[in-house]
């Protein structure tokens, strides 16, 4: 696996991870520029999607974070959704760290955890060996712009398209939160059940006495945060479960 590792050719290993990233980069595009429509409602310039999304490489938390913001709600609330909903990257970057050869320099970790995302994080793993920094880069140099200007793209688009384009655009964020789902909701009982369970909750919370005085943004965080921890208490994933999966 030394072709893999920090010692190979970094021109390269660079150009293998941009090869690879070609495909993630053009399904970022597509992706970005359906939340860039609704970064537009929140009122977000080009240049304030365009940094938001460089620098938040996550669809699902740039979603709560692009709806709390249309919803004026404080900064505190923002971050704090935004920390909930990206913190299944502190696991990928966790299980990453292991993957460096030991002399691998603290600045190439920092600079590769930046640019962890699912999509990045799987061809990482799938490309097996220890963890060569200018793979990532490769992968980054194509799906970062893509993402970002996607976004971009998407805001200028909402100030042109008609009301009826918007709208129909829009809807591609529900097919795309329906993809994540499914998948490993058919390949697992409990997961799809916790999913149900999600459903069932939100709604309730939204009507319930003291729940519905609270903000959208503050309803999801503790729906989170107590369905995924009730979701990892009864139904905990071994270490060689974890493996076979992979």
């Amino acid at each position: 696996m030394m072709e893999q590792g920090i010692g190979a050719s970094r021109r390269a290993v660079f150009l293998a991870g941009v090869h690879d990233g070609v495909p993630i980069a053009l399904g970022y595009f597509v992706v970005a520029f359906t939340l860039g429509i609704l970064a537009k409602t929140a009122g977000l310039t080009p240049w304030q999607g365009f940094l938001t999304s460089f620098v938040n490489l996550a669809s699902a938390g740039e979603y709560a974070g692009f709806t709390v913001i249309a919803a004026q709600a404080p900064y505190l609330e923002i971050a704090v959704l935004t920390l909930v909903a990206n913190a299944r990257y502190f696991l990928m970057s966790a299980a990453l760290t292991q993957r460096f050869a030991p002399e691998t320099p603290l600045l190439h970790r920092l600079a590769v955890s930046f640019g962890v995302s699912d999509e990045i994080f799987g061809i990482t793993v799938a490309r097996g060996g220890m963890v060569n920094p200018y793979y990532n880069y490769g992968a980054m140099a194509i799906a970062v712009p893509a993402w970002a200007i996607g976004t971009s793209a998407g805001i200028l688009a909402g100030g042109i398209l008609p009301a009826a384009a918007l709208s129909a655009l829009s809807v591609a964020l529900y097919g795309m939160f329906v993809w994540v789902i499914l998948p490993p909701a058919k390949r697992s009982r409990p997961i799809a059940g916790m999913v149900g369970v999600s459903f069932a909750l939100s709604l309730a919370a939204t009507y319930a006495p003291i729940t519905c005085e609270l903000s959208g943004g503050t309803r999801t965080i503790i729906l989170t945060l107590l369905i995924a921890g009730v979701g990892a208490w009864l139904f905990p994933i071994t270490e060689q479960k974890e493996d076979a999966d992979a």
